[in-house]
């Protein structure tokens, strides 16, 4: 049995045992004012003291302080989990909350399994409910939210994939969450909301639930269509984060993460880097490339801004490679470029640190070059959704032509989803997607017939292989 289907079935007998108060003394009607959930900014804190894959995160944890100090940094709408025997809450943490801050939007976040749950819910003084769709039937889920609407509640219904969206869509939920932690195993991809929220088809507010433990957390899922985010385990053990969370609605930036997994099909994404010439450029269009790249480091594949700037047009997703110190600044024409639209992202390929790539460029993606177990480990540090692997080599960064010792790729992508560059071309790409299913490849030296001028006739055979 997964974690979520634990839960829920031991939530079952605690109902059978205790009713669906759990003992709480929930008043037999509604004694605080239903507020409007979705304000603005969508920033929803959470009230939780610990989590099946966290373990204790504030055991001690009193919800009104912690819902107070939410309020002092500015917080409008939080969340309560009540669930008791996994996460610590219960529903009079949401009375407590409620009736201390009766204006503040209050959601309700537990396993609901029906419509009585509903009702207690809206009792308590929940303004909202927490759906989620992957563990109700499909006539179950809309007798729960046609309850919902009746009670003039809001419902946050959280999706995790395309056939929760599917089961949601003909009730047009208003507001919709997307969750970057797997309920089943209950570990964290911050690109789960990327890859689902594609399958939406009907107007709603989507927020991203789940993985946002800094600044440029919240600008990623914010930059890239969300309209609001949740966050949890953060802001109980900061606070003082609320603030800094809340400044990310005021940043603006190229959505790459949504355009590029809005893509994502049955096989890798594949980046061509290196691109000098617009012919090969619209040649990795027309064969199916996810992203075009463009060197501009020192390189025998090297372009220029002016050349960048009239590939702008073109309908593909386009990354800026540069190289630079643990200190050093972008040339500011460059950012210009990301800016303006001419690049959709900016792969960092240099000895950039952690903390440091965010605020020299965004979006971006970093590159670590692979030695040994030491570069491997370092994968966990960076904070940008994906980290591209590379081969080393001590006299040039990338356009090597050589492989990573496959050992090392088995231990890099234990620690990530795996992006993959280094000596890769037709004639090893289908071995490489059978042994390390790969969720992104990026090709440069093996395409080519001498540094920059891609070979057509290669590209085709590496296409067809893939």
């Amino acid at each position: 049995m997964n974690i979520r289907d634990e839960i829920v079935a031991r939530r079952i007998k605690r109902i059978e045992n205790l009713g669906h108060e759990m003992g709480a003394g929930v008043p037999e009607t509604r004694q605080v004012p239903l507020v409007s959930f979705a304000r603005q900014p969508f920033l929803i804190c959470e009230m939780k003291r610990r989590s099946p894959s966290k373990g204790d995160i504030a055991a001690g944890a009193d919800p009104v302080t912690q819902a107070g100090n939410y309020r002092a940094a500015g917080a409008q709408s939080i969340s309560i989990l009540t669930e008791e025997e996994y996460f610590g809450g219960s529903l009079n943490d949401l009375m407590a909350v409620k009736k201390a801050y009766p204006e503040t939007a209050i959601l309700r976040k537990d396993f609901l399994v029906d419509v009585e749950d509903i009702d207690v819910s809206f009792r308590a003084g929940a303004d909202a409910v927490l759906l989620i769709a992957s563990m109700l039937e499909k006539q179950l889920f809309g007798t729960m939210l046609s309850r919902v609407r009746e009670l003039g509640m809001a419902a946050l219904v959280e999706l995790h994939s395309q056939e929760d969206a599917e089961k949601v869509s003909s009730f047009k939920p208003k507001l919709v969450g997307i969750n970057s932690r797997d309920l089943e195993t209950f570990k964290l991809d911050p690109v789960i909301p990327f890859k689902t929220k594609r399958f939406i088809t009907w107007p709603c507010e989507v927020v991203f639930e789940s993985g946002i433990f800094c600044l440029e957390d919240a600008v990623t899922a914010l930059s890239s269509g969300f309209k609001g985010i949740l966050v949890g385990e953060s802001v109980m053990r900061q606070p003082g984060l609320v603030g800094e969370l809340l400044s990310a609605f005021d940043y603006t930036g190229s959505d790459f993460w949504g355009r590029l997994y809005s893509r994502y099909n049955n096989r890798p994404l594949v980046k061509i880097c290196g691109i000098t010439r617009r012919e090969d450029a619209l040649k990795a269009i027309e064969l199916g490339a996810d992203i075009v790249g463009f060197i501009l480091a020192e390189s025998p594949r090297k372009t220029t801004l002016e050349f960048i700037k009239s590939c702008a047009d073109l309908p593909v997703l386009k990354a800026g490679v540069v190289v630079s110190g643990p200190d050093a600044e972008i040339d500011p024409e460059i950012k210009e470029l990301l800016e303006s639209g001419a690049l959709d992202v900016i792969q960092f390929h240099g000895d950039e640190a952690p903390d440091a790539c965010f605020v020299r460029a965004f979006p971006y993606y970093k590159t670590v070059r692979i030695q040994g177990a030491e570069e491997i480990e370092t994968l966990k540090e960076f904070h940008c959704p994906r980290v591209l692997i590379d081969a080393f080599s001590q006299s040039v960064r990338g356009g090597t032509g050589k492989e990573i010792p496959k050992e090392l790729v088995e231990e890099a992508r234990k620690i990530r989803p795996l992006w993959l560059a280094g000596g890769i071309g037709p004639e090893n790409i289908a071995l490489i997607v059978e042994n390390f299913s790969p969720e992104l490849v990026d090709v440069s030296s093996r395409l080519e017939s001498e540094p920059g001028i891609k070979d057509h006739r290669k590209m085709e055979k590496f296409f067809r292989k893939l």
